[in-house]
Order: structure tokens, then C-alpha cells, then sequence
């Protein structure tokens, strides 16, 4: 078991640091600046969390933090950063009717068409087919770039905290919820970042760092487990105790309630209605994501009253019953 834990600790800080070395890899041939392999020194603290990690906790997670998923954070965001600016900037017709598109098996397959190699390989047909990989990942568009990496990034998150040995304290059951959690939260930032970049067609230049802002503060949900992880059992304020505080009772639940209205569906509402009020954008799909964030937000402020009401009523019975000689 041990052995599996340490292959799941390697493996899954292997792909963290091969996702980001590609996204590192795009930005030096867009920029066309070699000097920003310079930022493949943010894999440094993974490296160093990789090995304390595995040296003092066996490979073993944190309970409510995950170091790894948040040194790959580090690695990779400002890649994606680089290349949204520059996407930004320099939008033209020209690469649209050139550049290969991923939108189709045709496309996706076109890519990848011309690199297959037959018979013995030399050390120039090995050099000749890097080159020809490297020519055809070039000629993909930029949007569909940058939306592959997000995709990449959000299913990697999922996927590593999956693979990743589990925290002290953390169950199985635990593990579970949050990767489901994982999911719908991945999709709703998948589709905030696509569609709002999207929506705002190089209008304000302000609108872009405030929307990768609000996506980078959203990207903090992965690497904490405040949510999910319990820290006492609820049956203990049950059976008496009263001096037991409403966010020890209720912990994970105010702290879900934390992170979706100042995190998540509270940030990507206010966005929404800017993009919509402030640059007159409107269409079904960003009407019906604004309402939806605005639904949670209110059935979570619902939830949170509905919390302090029952705690007020648990403990207005227990002084009650302790006041009964």
C-alpha cells in the first residue's frame, strides 16, 4: 500500500509539472521570447513540497489543504495568464482563416496527420519529427489553445486529487463528495472564462485582468477542503454542550457557504451583471448563468439564516431543560 502511495504522489506531481511545462512551452512561441522559460522556476516549490512530503508524510495529503494542487497553481496560471493578454491584444481575422481549429474529429486529427514515422528511426528522422509536432501544435488557434489548457488544467485538478493519497483524517466518503464538488465547480469556471472573455471582444482591456482575476480567485476552491472535511462530529453539540459556537457546530457548512459567495457564484454574478449592465451584453446562455449564480447566492444566504435559527432554537432548549431541577 505504501508503494501505491508513493507511485500516486510521483505520478500525479509528474503531470502537474508536464501540464505546465507545455503551457510554458506556448508561451515562449507566442511571445516569441525565449526568456520566459524562465518561468518553468515556479515548479521549484513543488519540487521542494514533493520532496518533504515524501520524506516526512509518505506521500500522504493534508486534511483541509492540498500543497500540491496549490504549487501547481503557481506553475500554471501565469502561463494562462500570458497567453489570454495576449490573445487579447492581438485578435485579428488573419489567424482565424489560417490557423487549425479543434472544434471537429477532422481538426483535432489534422494535428496530429503527417507525424507517424515507419521503419528504423535515426537520430535526424527522431529530430525531423519533433520539429514536425512542434509545426503542427503551432498552427492551432490561440483560442483553442488557451481553451485546451483550461480544460486540461480543470480535469487534471479532479483527476490528481483523485489519484493523490488521501489526507490524515480524510475519508473515503469525504474524498468522494469532494471530487463531485470538483466537477460542477469546474464547469461552471470553464464556462465563466470562456464565455466571458468571449462576450467582452476586446472592449476594455481592464474587464480581461478583472475577469482572470476573479478566475484566479475562484481556482482557490481546488486546494482547500474547508467544505467538505469535517472537523467534530455533529453529535457532540447535540448531546449537551453548550458552550459549543455556532461555527464549531456548523463548520463545513458555513464554509461552503463562505466559498460560493465570496469565491465562486458571488465574484462570477457581479462580473456578469457588469458585462451585461456596464458593455450592453446580452445573450440566453449569460442571462441564464447570471440567474443561476444569483439563485445560489440567495439559497445560500436561506441556508445560512435557517442555520442561525436552528442553532438559536437548540440552544434556547438546552437552557430550558438545564434550568428543569
Amino acid at each position: 500500500m505504501n508503494l501505491i502511495k508513493f507511485i500516486g504522489a510521483i505520478v500525479t506531481r509528474g503531470l502537474f509539472i508536464c501540464v505546465s511545462l507545455v503551457g510554458v512551452w506556448r508561451v515562449t512561441w507566442v511571445k516569441k521570447d525565449q526568456t520566459y522559460w524562465l518561468l518553468t522556476f515556479l515548479y521549484l516549490p513543488l519540487v521542494i513540497e514533493m520532496i518533504i512530503t515524501l520524506k516526512r508524510r509518505k506521500g500522504k495529503d493534508y486534511k483541509w489543504f492540498s500543497p500540491p494542487i496549490f504549487m501547481f497553481l503557481i506553475s500554471i496560471i501565469p502561463s494562462i495568464w500570458l497567453l489570454e493578454l495576449h490573445h487579447q491584444e492581438n485578435r485579428d481575422d488573419t489567424e482565424v482563416v489560417h490557423c487549425k481549429k479543434l472544434d471537429s474529429w477532422k481538426g483535432l486529427l489534422g494535428v496530429f496527420s503527417g507525424n507517424e514515422t515507419h521503419g528504423n528511426l535515426t537520430h535526424q528522422d527522431i529530430r525531423k519529427s519533433l520539429s514536425m509536432i512542434n509545426d503542427s501544435l503551432s498552427a492551432v488557434c490561440s483560442n483553442d489553445w488557451i481553451l485546451a489548457l483550461h480544460q486540461i488544467l480543470l480535469i487534471l485538478l479532479i483527476v490528481g486529487k483523485w489519484i493523490l493519497p488521501l489526507g490524515g483524517g480524510v475519508t473515503r466518503d469525504e474524498l468522494s463528495q469532494l471530487l463531485l464538488i470538483f466537477v460542477g465547480t469546474a464547469a461552471d469556471i470553464l464556462e465563466f472564462t470562456s464565455e466571458t472573455m468571449s462576450d467582452l471582444k476586446g472592449n476594455s482591456p481592464y474587464m480581461v485582468y478583472i475577469i482572470l482575476g476573479v478566475w484566479t480567485w475562484s481556482m482557490l476552491q481546488f486546494p482547500l477542503h474547508l467544505a467538505v472535511v469535517n472537523n467534530k462530529s455533529d453529535s457532540q453539540g447535540e448531546e449537551g454542550d453548550q458552550d459549543v459556537s455556532l461555527c464549531t457546530k456548523y463548520s463545513t457548512d458555513i464554509w461552503h457557504i463562505v466559498e460560493a459567495l465570496f469565491i465562486h457564484d458571488g465574484p462570477f454574478l457581479v462580473v456578469r451583471l457588469t458585462v451585461m449592465t456596464y458593455f450592453s451584453v446580452f445573450h440566453q446562455m449569460l442571462g441564464f448563468f447570471a440567474i443561476k449564480n444569483f439563485l445560489v447566492v440567495i439559497l445560500h444566504l436561506y441556508r445560512l439564516a435557517i442555520i442561525c435559527m436552528d442553532f438559536r432554537e437548540s440552544r434556547d432548549g438546552t437552557n430550558v431543560r438545564s434550568a428543569v431541577p
